[in-house]
């Protein structure tokens, strides 16, 4: 019984975090990527990001492109956010 609801209490804190980090996401997102990208970016039929991996590093690429001090939970957070939103990998 206690193995149970061990269970039940880490997978009900695992989709708050997971809700809580592509709200992180799409919050860094738009104070940061919609400078420079607008949905077009990533609906388009032709896309540059062909899997997860890739969409991280292209994520990981215009942060360091643009100078912003993410830490990694915050690239992954936005991976996230976008993968979720439009990507669907």
């Amino acid at each position: 019984m206690k193995t149970i609801s061990a269970f039940i209490l880490i997978s009900a804190f695992s989709a708050s975090a997971s809700a809580a980090d592509i709200k992180n996401g799409e919050a860094l997102h738009q104070d940061n990527c919609i400078k420079c990208h607008d949905s077009s970016v990533y609906t388009r039929e032709v896309k540059r990001v062909k899997n997860l991996p890739g969409l991280g590093k292209q994520v990981r690429f215009c942060k360091d492109n643009l100078g912003l001090t993410w830490f990694d939970d915050e690239v992954e957070d936005v991976t996230d956010y976008l993968n979720s939103n439009y990507y669907h990998f």
